[in-house]
């Protein structure tokens, strides 16, 4: 397996994580067959069964579930592990079947939904700027987003762009690969994005350079929001947010000469009590700037808005409304429900609470299904298991979030054991419950014309013929693509400026490390080699991870008498995990950072940070807030 140099984005170049995924569909630790457990729940012990018996103990299963407690005591919780418009999350894979019988709905909130709803209150939309016209730009904003490890392809264009001139500022709590790369660094407390965002339109309009021809045209709530520029001063911006006044200053005045100014900004910065809010304020940068008239200019999040698919997700075959369970409230949501199915996600890994989490998923009365290609910390908690196809094995559909190209995903090799894609298991069961809806049995070539069937003009000439032969479409969209320098997708046709008062929620952590025991605020960004915890268990990618470690700055260490490669527990009142010291100014003081994505079972201590991120939401979206957690740290008793 090799990247494709004619693709425009990818540029034949494949990252640390996927360039030994042939390998990965092969690993010994595969799950090739169904499997029903044998052992007490979260022993991961288990024998081989047949499909039939898996399907005939999930049909009585579900039937006795809905008979004594309705369809919505069924939660069908998809994650993130694919992002497939046909088999993965985007389509929402299983949603007709679990409609069918009544099952609770599932806000797939984990990832971007704090940050889109920020955005959105502004433009009107998450979608911005095509991220490949960084190429274009003069100033580039890599805010709150490591790029060289979440998203390298992308470095490319900011390579281009820097080959003409640009500047390339990294703004981010932890001096990262990216910023280290980068021609300066601004480390940021954790959740103040916000502040120093109005901060740096101060610079802007103390300079006189806000655009008055853009304001007046296409933005409302202008003179507001101006007021709420005035009521921070480069000075009190650098109180909250840690960074020297003079650097605020410095890059402010940057950003008022600088057109086109690039923010490319991602999903860790939305990730804390403010996020939505930090969104929403930075997306009000180009709109005083007026940087969305320019090529280059304007905010990078999210491309899915630009992505017009016709998404069915046939509502109509549900007998009544039914309620929406909460993806990250998993620890406490899960009181009400008696069949919890997962499917492309590992919740004991990745989510919030996972102490709370370990002690619902014991519960004998909850039904636990896990569709998965390894075992997972979340497989050893399931009463049956079946087997999942991989990306090389299936067909589907993609369209990335940081790109607007279509991509289609032909199968290149034949299921593995008795492996089954998500879009069959579904199919075949609803075959074996007896099921007579025929929208169920939709092949996977049909539900790809449905989805291509929106009508919508961005996809005008893409059709699925033209897929399968070219295997990536752009879609119909200008080169260049400025999407909002005539207008916005809002009610007036306007960006939307944050009223008084609505410009920055400060974080939870800030508001209470005064006086608590935990006085630390963990940020646990991306790690190099992991995808959340995908290929958490390959062994290569562990061996390149080392031991599980946590940045602590040199102040905090000698406060407490700690040195590099000693380990540690970080703690709070939800648990603790265990890591090695590394003794580091990549933090600033009260920072502490220690990367994600590790089993629990494959780390010291048989828990990873999430065991120490409470359940508790950003301010809009229903975002979880990973990055707004208090911890100390402390040495391990013992040798």
């Amino acid at each position: 397996m090799r990247g494709n140099p004619e693709q425009p984005y990818t540029r034949g170049a494949l990252c640390v994580k996927v360039n030994r995924y042939l390998e990965h569909t092969q690993a010994d630790d595969r799950i090739l067959y169904p499997l029903r457990r044998t052992g007490p729940k979260g022993s991961g012990e288990f024998e081989r069964i047949s499909w039939e018996e898996a399907f005939d103990e999930i049909t009585v299963r579900l039937r006795n579930i809905i008979d004594e407690h309705g369809g919505e005591a069924i939660w069908p919780y998809v994650g993130t592990g694919s992002l497939g418009y046909i088999q993965g999350c985007e389509g929402v894979a299983g949603r007709r079947f679990w409609n069918m019988l009544g099952a609770s709905k599932h806000w797939l909130n984990i990832c971007a939904t704090a940050g889109g709803a920020g955005l959105s209150l502004t433009n009107g939309t998450p979608a911005g700027m095509d991220p490949e016209h960084l190429a274009l730009s003069r100033l580039i904003l890599l805010w709150g987003t490591n790029t060289l490890t979440s998203g390298h392809h992308l470095w490319k264009f900011v390579q281009d762009a820097r080959a003409t001139g640009a500047y390339v500022v990294a703004i981010d709590p932890i001096r990262t690969r990216t910023a280290d790369q980068a021609d300066r660094h601004l480390a940021i407390r954790p959740g103040t994005d916000a502040v120093l965002a109005l901060a740096l339109l101060n610079v802007v309009l103390a300079e006189g350079t806000q655009d008055e021809e853009f304001l007046a045209e296409h933005t409302q709530g202008w003179e507001s929001f101006r007021e709420e520029i005035l009521a921070y001063p480069v000075e009190r911006a650098a109180e909250i947010t840690g960074i020297p006044a003079a650097d605020i200053r410095e890059l402010g005045t940057r950003l008022a000469h600088t057109r086109p100014t690039a923010i490319r900004t991602t999903m860790g910065i939305q990730r804390h009590a403010g996020g939505g809010t930090a969104l929403r304020t930075i997306a009000a940068i180009p709109g005083v700037t007026g940087d969305w008239r320019h090529p280059g200019g304007g905010v990078a999040y999210s491309t899915s808005g630009h992505v017009h698919l016709d998404i069915d997700k046939r509502d109509d075959l549900l007998a009544k409304p039914v309620r929406t369970l909460t993806m990250t409230r998993l620890a406490s949501e899960l009181d009400s429900v008696k069949c919890l199915w997962v499917y492309a996600a590992n919740p004991v890994g990745s989510t919030p609470d996972a102490n709370r989490i370990r002690r619902q998923l014991a519960r004998e009365d909850l039904f636990t299904v896990v569709m998965e290609q390894f075992p997972t910390d979340t497989v050893d908690y399931a009463d049956i298991v079946l087997p999942a196809t991989m990306q090389t094995e299936h067909m589907d559909l993609h369209a990335g979030y940081g790109h607007l190209y279509l991509l289609w995903n032909e199968p290149a090799v034949a299921p593995p054991g008795e492996c089954l894609s998500t879009a069959e298991t579904f199919r075949r069961l609803a075959a074996h419950m007896g099921m007579t809806e025929p929208s169920l049995y939709d092949s996977d070539l049909e539900l790809a014309e449905q989805l291509l069937s929106s009508g919508h003009p961005s996809l005008e000439g893409v059709t699925l013929d033209r897929l399968r032969k070219e295997g990536w479409v752009r879609m119909n969209y200008p080169q260049p693509f400025t999407p909002f320098a005539e207008g916005f997708p809002t009610a007036s046709g306007r960006l939307r400026f944050p009223p008084r008062g609505k410009a920055y929620v400060p974080p939870h952590s800030l508001r209470t490390a005064d006086g608590s025991p935990y006085p630390l605020t963990l940020v646990t960004p991306a790690a190099h080699t992991f995808l959340n915890t995908i290929f958490g268990n390959n062994p290569e990618l562990r061996r390149r991870a080392k031991e599980p470690v946590v940045l602590v700055n040199p102040a905090d260490a000698e406060a407490r008498g700690l040195v590099s490669g000693q380990r540690v527990r970080v703690h709070n009142a939800s648990g603790e995990f265990l890591a090695d010291v590394e003794v580091s100014d990549r933090v600033a003081p009260g920072v502490v950072a220690s990367p994600k994505g590790r089993w629990p079972k494959h780390s010291p201590g048989g828990a990873n940070a999430n065991a120490v991120v409470a359940e508790r939401d950003a301010d809009m979206g229903r975002g979880p807030a990973f990055h707004d957690n208090l911890v100390e740290v402390s040495p391990c008793a013992g040798p």
